[in-house]
């Protein structure tokens, strides 16, 4: 009896370990910042296209899947003025300017929430 019940245990354990390293494993598949390998431009030069297109220092940048594909988000900022810059992780070619309102990023860093 007691050798079926540490059997039992034991596969119970190992079904544990497996679902946990299959779960680790998709996590890790779903973060976008894995597919930047597969950009032709660096993140590097995302940021100093946007900051050439907007005349201001970058103070972020994401990689990120957009409705025109895969893009380097920058925000940057220009005196008062914050802009998103997207730029095609492909080509490099900048593919939207928008003046940027206030964020969630920026309301969570207030409340001391860090991701």
């Amino acid at each position: 009896m007691r050798l079926r019940s540490a059997q039992i245990l034991m596969g119970a354990s190992s079904v544990l370990v497996l679902t946990w390293a299959v779960a680790a494993s998709a996590e890790q598949a779903d973060n976008d910042a894995l597919k930047v390998a597969k950009a032709n431009i660096t993140l590097a030069e995302a940021v100093a296209i946007a900051e050439q297109k907007t005349g201001g220092h970058a103070s972020k940048a994401e990689f990120e899947q957009a409705a025109e594909g895969w893009v380097f988000d920058v925000e940057t900022v220009a005196g008062e003025k914050v802009s998103d810059v997207h730029v095609n992780a492909d080509t490099g070619a900048v593919m939207s300017v928008a003046d940027d309102a206030v964020d969630n990023d920026d309301q969570e860093g207030e409340q001391g929430e860090l991701d």
